[in-house]
């Protein structure tokens, strides 16, 4: 599971820091560095989800900006797909780390990981999400 967790860091750390920019995740060797990489990594996951929540409801905004109920109705439908999503992500994350003890480092790291990951698929997701599609017309149908 340690090799998973490291394996895991490595590949979080090269796809979402492949600026030039220093890091935390540069020339991890120790635990407590891979400990501050696991940190890193999930906190500029979460902070790229964000921006990716924020650019598709302007996107949306955009969109629909001469049909409010239909704007209105997509709002309410993402903030509770968001709300269960979150849920999902934390349990799917205490299932993935329920086996560590409990205040360790390992945990931690396990989390930290298991919610960056979660995060990067969901930013994927919401920055594909109505990009740019278009929507069916009413002659059209929904299910044609």
């Amino acid at each position: 599971m340690k090799m998973w967790v490291g394996l895991s860091l490595a590949l979080l750390a090269f796809g979402a820091h492949a600026e030039d920019e220093s890091t935390p995740c540069d020339n991890v060797e120790t635990e407590q560095q891979n400990a501050a990489c696991a940190a890193y990594n999930r906190k500029t996951a979460e902070r790229e989800l964000n921006n990716a929540y924020t650019d598709m409801l302007e996107r949306v905004k955009a969109q629909y900006a001469d049909e409010p109920a239909k704007l209105k109705d997509f709002n309410s439908n993402v903030e509770a797909a968001q709300q269960l999503w979150r849920q999902l992500r934390d349990a799917d994350c205490a299932v993935e780390t329920v086996l560590y003890s409990k205040g360790s480092q390992e945990l931690e790291m396990a989390e930290n990981t298991c919610l960056a990951q979660r995060s990067d698929e969901r930013s994927e997701y919401l920055q594909l999400l109505h990009n740019d599609i278009d929507a069916p017309t009413e002659s059209e149908g929904a299910g044609e």
